[in-house]
């Protein structure tokens, strides 16, 4: 079994490796002091909205009360929160990706990311797969969980998609026959 700075180091080589080789359009690891982190991955991350409102996302896994290993204040690894399965959790200029990064085929296919809103937020489904935060009154776009995109270790993309499932975002990969290790990207961005 992986953990501590071991297991981080190889989820941080998967995940950088991906996202290297999707490019540099990719959102860029940054300090935003307007996202909050907790120390364990059932307490997930508070991120901001464009009206100055937070959005609360949690990982809900087996796992939930591990801490993660910070490696900078804007990149921490929860290593281990599902079987064969690592969280890379980045800070961005906007918000919050939460890499999955799955090593064999005994990782479960489906993450769930319990959201909890303020008052006078909705999420609403868009045709492209990923969810809008919506301002209930004035109807505006105030943050937004973009569509999954999954890759295996030989670059080639896996189907990956969300379904809403009461209060929690479900990311699910079918991975099986992909090659190892597999990373999905939840990105949250304001």
């Amino acid at each position: 079994m992986r953990h501590g700075r071991d297991g981080a180091a190889a989820a941080m080589n998967a995940a950088s490796r991906v996202l290297t080789a999707r490019g540099k359009h990719e959102p860029q690891e940054l300090d935003n002091p307007d996202v909050t982190w907790a120390a364990r991955a059932s307490e997930g991350v508070w991120a901001p909205t464009k009206d100055g409102q937070r959005v609360h996302i949690r990982i809900d896994c087996p796992a939930g009360d591990r801490t993660a290993t910070v490696l900078r204040p804007s990149l921490r690894v929860f290593v281990g929160i599902e079987v064969d399965t690592d969280i890379v959790a980045q800070t961005t200029q906007n918000g919050v990706r939460l890499l999955t990064v799955i090593h064999g085929s005994n990782a479960p296919t489906e993450f769930r990311f319990p959201v909890r809103l303020a008052d006078g937020l909705a999420l609403e489904a868009m045709p492209s797969g990923g969810f809008d935060v919506v301002h209930m009154r004035y109807g505006a776009t105030v943050g937004r969980f973009y569509s999954p995109w999954c890759s295996d270790s030989m670059f080639l993309p896996v189907k990956a998609d969300y379904v809403f499932d009461g209060s929690a975002i479900v990311m699910r990969v079918p991975h099986h026959g992909a090659a190892y290790p597999v990373v999905a990207d939840p990105l949250y961005a304001r």
